[in-house]
């Protein structure tokens, strides 16, 4: 084996495991903000049980918290994605959420591969403001995640071109890559 071949495999395998849309890669078709709406005719998934608005949780202390932390993560709407970024200077998905959460004392693992697991599953029906949402965007399985603002709403860090921004859960790009929702407060 050459050894151009070893750096072309380094390489590839480097690009496969990372976590987020931290790769640098953009999934295809990634939505934009203000693009037109997919083609008349193209299927369109159902999204995880169109995400009805979510009940009142039953403590006001979580409730309570689940406010703040997502007032905190739409604060920082438009903050760029930077790759690798945890911090206010530039995000990447999973440093955003854990960024966030750290603001109110909640401690959450810093790879998506991890957050998949932090906390408890929720049914995609019972999703609520400040559960964390996931999809499978440049690697099988979790490797983007959201924070659920409560009805069809999250907000997040999508991709090297992207910035901090709120989206549907129902939009086709995102219910199509839907893989779960975890619960950490």
């Amino acid at each position: 084996m050459s050894r151009y071949s070893r750096y072309a495999i380094v390489i590839s395998i480097a690009a496969v495991s990372g976590a987020c849309a931290s790769t640098g890669a953009t999934p295809r078709p990634f939505p934009t903000p203000n693009a037109p709406a997919a083609a008349a005719g193209a299927p369109r998934p159902s999204p995880p049980s169109a995400m009805p608005r979510p009940a009142a949780r039953g403590g006001t202390s979580t409730a309570g918290a689940a406010y703040e932390i997502t007032g905190t993560a739409l604060g920082l709407r438009g903050t760029p994605y930077r790759n690798g970024g945890a911090d206010p200077a530039g995000f990447d998905c999973s440093g955003f959420v854990q960024y966030v959460f750290a603001q109110h004392g909640v401690k959450v693992s810093r790879k998506v591969s991890d957050q998949f697991h932090d906390g408890k599953n929720v049914d995609p029906a019972q999703i609520e403001a400040g559960d964390l949402v996931f999809f499978t965007t440049v690697a099988p399985g979790a490797s983007h995640v959201g924070i659920a603002l409560g009805g069809d709403e999250f907000v997040h860090a999508p991709s090297s071109t992207g910035e901090v921004r709120v989206e549907r859960l129902s939009a086709a790009y995102w219910s199509a890559r839907f893989v779960g929702a975890r619960r950490v407060l």
